[in-house]
């Protein structure tokens, strides 16, 4: 795959205190095989589909660690500029840009509500080898107490449009880089315990949402929300045994009509 225009999700990984335990759990339940351990990189292991680099996983350095959390990579052509707009935009970088070896450049940021958040500058690791299929990642969402700060934060840091889902049920809005729509984001409602931060929901596509689902808790998961069916597909949140949420996607399985959207300007 080419490098990703900027602002599109192009990597996804996570620290956890028991990387092997972790292997295991995404392993049945999304089919990972993984590469070596990078020694080099704090043993960073890439999670695999059909050979193809879909995510990684990586234990925590000395110090850090802390709740498991999938973290989002953001497209960059320059992270050390898109520090300063997160800056300028009243985010907060929480790593300054780190070059990988020739891999590609990271920083690690704060949107304004909460939500952390990584950049990707691409060097020879240009992110998701593989997307939308079983296995892969498939689509994000932030989820914010306060989209009046996330909203105006995004569209100033990454070059997007925005619709809004006409609904009166949800305030919902999605985010495109040019006609691809790369990102959703959610107004929480009280139905979310007051102590869950604003945090990146992380979706990764499989074949059957309820065989996922089964497998996921059977292996100690945690089900949020589903599986419900919607004109996107079929889909489910879950919490994995270490504490880190996703969501897993059917998107061959849809029902109903697609939402109405009203252009942001």
């Amino acid at each position: 795959m080419a490098v990703q225009p900027e602002g599109t999700p192009c990597w996804a990984d996570a620290m956890f205190s028991d990387v092997e335990g972790a292997k295991s759990f995404y392993g049945d339940v999304l089919g990972w095989t993984f590469s070596e351990a990078s020694s080099e990189f704090g043993n960073y292991t890439q999670a695999l589909v059909n050979g193809k680099a879909v995510a990684a996983v990586v234990p925590p350095m000395p110090g850090a660690e802390g709740q498991s959390a999938w973290c989002l990579y953001f497209a960059s052509p320059d992270a050390a500029a898109t520090a300063r707009k997160i800056r300028d935009k009243g985010g907060e970088v929480l790593m300054e840009p780190m070059a990988v070896g020739d891999f590609g450049t990271m920083l690690l940021a704060r949107e304004p509500s909460g939500a952390v958040f990584g950049v990707w500058q691409a060097g020879v690791h240009e992110g998701f080898e593989l997307t939308a299929e079983p296995g892969a990642y498939c689509w994000a969402e932030l989820f914010t107490r306060e989209p009046d700060r996330s909203d105006p934060f995004l569209m100033g840091v990454f070059p997007y449009t925005a619709q809004q889902l006409l609904d009166d049920e949800m305030d919902f809005r999605l985010f495109n880089v040019g006609d691809e729509t790369v990102l959703g984001r959610m107004l929480m409602t009280d139905e979310f315990p007051p102590e869950v931060p604003s945090y990146v929901n992380v979706y990764f596509t499989v074949e059957d949402c309820d065989a996922a689902v089964a497998k996921a808790t059977e292996r100690g998961a945690i089900l949020r929300f589903g599986p419900m069916s919607s004109p996107f597909g079929r889909f489910a949140a879950l919490t994995d045994p270490q504490g880190a949420s996703f969501s897993v996607i059917d998107i061959t399985t849809t029902e109903g009509d697609m939402p109405k959207l009203s252009d942001v300007t």
